[in-house]
C-alpha cells in the first residue's frame, strides 16, 4: 500500500486581477444534479454568467512552487498570515480550483469542511444532506444508514434534523458539516478555520474527533488553523506559508517558531502600510495601541486596559463593529475578546477619520508577551482584518505577596483566593 496520502509537486495559483470568473466544484455540480434531478451537469468555470470579462493586464501568483508530501495517518498543519494562500491551496487539493502549474496527487476519498455549509444544498433539510453527501463520497445507503444516529448526535442538531439547512445558523451548519465530514469515513479529511466559529466545547470535540480519526482510524488530516495551541497539540508536521510560498516545513515545533519570528519584521511597519491584510477595505484600521489606562505606567497583571484604534474611510462610517482578540504570543491560545456588538455605549455613528477607544476593567493576566488581532466589520461583512495588528507586554509581578510568580504555562488568569481545610468530624 502506498503510504502516501497526498503528493504536491511544484504547485501554482496565478489569478488575473480584476477578472471575473466563477468556478464550480464537483461537489457543487452533483449537489445540484441530486437535488434538481431533471437539470444536467453544466461547468461552470469561465462563466460569467452573461456579463462582460473585465480585461485584466496584472498578474498575481496566489500559491508558487509549493511541493511537499503528507503520509497516510498523519495530522498536518498549514499556518501562516492572511493571504498567505492557505486557503487556496486547500481548494486546490479538493478539486473546487485548478491549479495553474503543477501536479497533485492524492491516494483516497476526500472530504473537506473549508466554509460554513459548503456541499450542503440549502433548500434540504439535514437529514437530506447527510444522505447526499454521502452518496457524493461514494457510500451505500446501508453504510450511511450505520453511520447516521452517530452522525446526528454529535452535530447536536437533533431538534432540527427534518427542517431546511437554509434555516440554520452559522453554528449549526458548522456542527452538521463537520460531523458529516469526519463520519462518513473519508480517508482524507480538509479543515479549514470553518473551526473557529463554533463554540468552545464543539471546538474542543472536534479537535478530539480529529485527533482520533488519524491515530486510532488512521485517516489523513490537512488542518488549517490561526489557534497554535490547536496545531501544536495536534499536528506532528507543519508547513508555513507566506505570500504564496512555502517559507518553511518541518516538525510542529519548529514551524511554529519561524511563524512567531515572521511577526518581529511586522511590527515596524504602519498599521495602514500593512498589506497581509484581509477585507472590503471599505473601513481600515491605522493604528493600534494598548497601553495601562492609569497613563504612563506599565501593563501589570491587575491594570485596565486602553485600546485605541485609529480608523479611516472616505465617508462617514455607520453601524461600524470591532472585534479584538487577545492572544498569547507562543501558543495564540484565546486569552480576551472584546466584540463592539455586545456594547451599549459604542457609537454608530462616526466621521470619515477618527480614533475610537475602548478601556476594559482590570483583567488579572498573567506575565508574558500577548498579541492582538483586529477586525472591523459592516453588517457581518469585514472590511479589514489584521493578524497580529499589536502586541504588549505583562510584567511579571508577585501579585499575592509569597514571593511566588503565577505562570502562563498552566493559566491565562489570575484570581484572588484563599486555600482552608475543612474538619471532616
Amino acid at each position: 500500500m502506498n503510504k502516501t496520502a497526498i503528493s504536491i509537486s511544484n504547485i501554482g495559483k496565478e489569478y488575473k486581477l480584476g477578472e471575473k470568473i466563477e468556478y464550480g466544484s464537483l461537489r457543487e455540480d452533483l449537489t445540484n444534479f441530486f437535488s434538481n434531478g431533471i437539470k444536467r451537469l453544466v461547468s461552470k468555470q469561465g462563466s460569467t454568467n452573461g456579463e462582460e470579462k473585465i480585461i485584466a493586464q496584472d498578474y498575481f501568483w496566489s500559491l508558487k512552487d509549493i511541493s511537499f508530501d503528507i503520509g497516510r495517518g498523519e495530522i498536518m498543519g498549514i499556518i501562516g498570515r492572511n493571504g498567505a494562500g492557505k486557503s487556496t491551496l486547500l481548494k486546490i487539493i479538493a478539486g473546487i480550483t485548478e491549479p495553474t502549474e503543477g501536479r497533485i496527487n492524492i491516494y483516497g476519498r476526500i472530504a473537506s469542511l473549508l466554509e460554513v455549509g459548503t456541499g450542503f444544498h440549502q433548500e434540504l433539510t439535514g437529514r437530506e444532506n447527510i444522505y447526499l453527501n454521502g452518496a457524493i463520497l461514494g457510500m451505500r445507503r446501508t453504510e450511511i444508514d450505520r453511520k447516521f444516529d452517530e452522525i446526528v448526535a454529535f452535530s447536536e442538531v437533533e431538534r432540527f434534523i427534518d427542517t431546511p439547512v437554509k434555516f440554520y445558523s452559522t453554528g449549526m451548519r458548522v456542527r452538521l458539516g463537520f460531523s458529516v465530514a469526519a463520519h462518513l469515513e473519508p480517508e482524507i479529511l480538509l479543515i479549514d478555520e470553518v473551526l473557529a466559529v463554533g463554540d468552545a466545547a464543539f471546538q474542543k470535540k472536534c479537535l478530539g474527533k480529529l485527533n482520533n480519526v488519524a491515530t486510532s482510524e488512521g485517516r489523513t488530516v490537512l488542518f488549517v488553523s490561526h489557534d497554535m495551541a490547536a496545531i501544536l497539540s495536534l499536528c506532528n508536521r507543519a508547513v508555513l506559508l507566506d505570500q504564496g510560498k512555502m517559507v518553511e516545513t518541518g516538525t510542529t515545533s519548529d514551524v511554529v517558531e519561524k511563524y512567531f519570528q515572521s511577526f518581529s519584521s511586522s511590527d515596524a511597519v504602519p498599521l495602514d502600510k500593512r498589506t497581509d491584510r484581509e477585507g472590503d477595505g471599505s473601513v481600515i484600521a491605522t493604528s493600534l495601541s494598548i497601553e495601562n489606562a492609569d497613563k504612563g505606567k506599565p501593563i501589570r497583571p491587575s491594570s485596565k486596559l486602553k485600546i485605541t484604534i485609529g480608523y479611516r474611510s472616505d465617508n462617514p462610517v455607520n453601524n461600524l463593529g470591532v472585534e479584538i482578540r487577545i492572544r498569547d504570543f507562543k501558543t495564540r491560545a484565546g486569552i480576551l475578546y472584546f466584540d463592539s456588538s455586545a456594547s451599549h455605549d459604542f457609537p454608530h455613528n462616526l466621521p470619515p477619520e477618527g480614533k475610537i477607544v475602548c478601556v476594559t476593567q482590570s483583567n488579572y493576566l498573567t506575565p508574558g508577551r500577548c498579541v492582538v488581532d483586529l477586525t472591523l466589520y459592516k453588517s457581518m461583512v469585514d472590511t479589514d482584518d489584521i493578524e497580529h495588528a499589536g502586541q504588549f507586554d505583562v510584567l511579571t509581578e508577585d501579585v499575592y505577596g509569597l514571593s511566588k510568580i503565577p505562570s502562563r504555562n498552566r493559566s491565562y488568569y489570575i484570581v484572588d483566593y484563599h486555600w482552608t481545610i475543612e474538619s471532616m468530624k
